[in-house]
């Protein structure tokens, strides 16, 4: 008898800290809190240094689009049809072609004029 009040004794000491242990230690949470306060200071600080550059890429980016546009609007009124063409292929001198594809639709020009129709 007094071996199994002693086992038991002995397991409710064993169980004891582990109760203690998932108590949420008030000092813990206060230490992610402040780690947390911390990387938004370092995020705030990060993106006040880089806001300058950003708006600088921004405008860079609205004249390049400016210039682009009318470039880019002819090259999209040459290629009919993406689906007409293979994958982008990247030759060993780094020029980049797109193969049209054999089974493509053929479009035969105005004898008049000398324009396809898409």
């Amino acid at each position: 008898m007094k071996q199994i009040i002693t086992a038991t004794f002995i397991a409710a000491l064993a169980v004891f800290p582990l109760a203690a242990q998932e108590a949420e230690d008030p000092s813990v949470s206060e230490g992610f809190s402040l780690m947390e306060e911390g990387a938004k200071l370092l995020l705030r600080g990060l993106m006040n240094e880089m806001e300058p550059a950003l708006d600088d890429m921004s405008e860079a980016m609205t004249q390049l689009g400016a210039e682009m546009g009318p470039a880019f609007t002819m090259l999209l009124s040459q290629i009919d049809d993406l689906r007409n063409y293979d994958a982008p292929e990247v030759l060993p001198n780094g020029d980049i072609i797109m193969r049209r594809r054999d089974d493509a639709p053929t479009y035969e020009p105005d004898p008049e004029t000398g324009e396809v129709d898409l």
